[in-house]
């Protein structure tokens, strides 16, 4: 099998904590969090072409294919090394859209490194970080590709170690639309920072959970659920919401008991992106 003919993973993301602790005179919010990812995620496919053209064979309804980040993904590393060769983009997705899970940004990381060693364009992990924090905020995290604190608009990694654990993610059926929360008059946005080599796991909150939760109730209703199993929170600006366990048995029964009228699966918490650069 070659690269070409390779399926080539976008995992999933989980902040196991997310403080606003600023915001800079640009009006971007500065953040500290930590981020893990999931052994479950969408997948990618690229089919070359000949006629140059950058085509997304499996485009999302109500998405404008060339507003897509995989699309833009594409054409910023054209712009940034020169290539001329065009690709089809085949997409699975199995990460809901809003969810907080992270699915554009690590659908954009991973058409960045996908093509970056199929069009042999030879970047480093910080330049095609610099070419993905263009795209979004999250996308430079999939491509540094490791288990990290992070900070500032969340471009900053310290790596973290973290244990072994399984998490029962739920996924409310509402798409929360990140900049609606960001907007919020009622989001807190001076939380202390503290410093990297501080940080625990268990440590603080989802500061955007709680304005998340006025916005949609059902956010609201599918913590209040996960929360007879242990400390759960949203991830990102939502609405999926988590909560850990130290074995897969344990998060498993969990699932089997969730009610008729809400979704969600386990997933193991995994410290290195599939694709990262070493």
């Amino acid at each position: 099998m070659t690269d070409w003919q390779r399926d080539w993973p976008a995992p999933a993301k989980l902040n196991l904590f997310l403080h606003v602790v600023g915001r800079r005179a640009d009006g971007y919010h500065l953040l500290q969090t930590v981020f893990r990812f999931l052994d479950c995620g969408d997948t990618l496919r690229c089919e070359p072409r000949r006629d140059g053209r950058i085509v997304l064979a499996t485009p999302l309804p109500g998405v404008p294919p060339e507003t897509d980040l995989t699309v833009r993904a594409a054409n910023a590393l054209r712009a940034a090394t020169g290539a001329t060769d065009g690709v089809s983009l085949h997409l699975e997705k199995r990460l809901p859209m809003g969810g907080g899970l992270g699915g554009g940004s690590s659908d954009a990381a991973t058409t960045l490194l996908a093509l970056n060693r199929l069009w042999r364009t030879g970047l480093d992990s910080s330049r095609l970080q610099r070419i993905g924090l263009a795209l979004g905020a999250d996308v430079p995290i999939f491509v540094h590709g490791r288990s990290s604190f992070a900070e500032g608009v969340g471009e900053h990694f310290t790596d973290v170690s973290l244990p072994p654990a399984w998490y029962l993610v739920l996924v409310p059926a509402v798409a929360v639309p990140t900049p609606a929360i960001f907007r919020s008059e009622a989001l807190r946005r001076d939380t202390p920072a503290i410093a990297a080599v501080d940080w625990r796991p268990g440590f603080g909150r989802n500061d955007l959970e709680a304005v998340a939760c006025a916005l949609y109730p059902e956010v609201a209703r599918h913590l209040d659920w996960l929360r007879h199993y242990g400390d759960a929170r949203m991830s990102g600006s939502g609405a999926c919401c988590f909560v850990e366990f130290a074995r897969e048995a344990a998060a498993q029964a969990a699932l089997a008991a969730l009610p008729a009228d809400m979704k969600g699966f386990v997933a193991a918490g995994v410290d290195r992106h599939p694709l990262a650069i070493i």
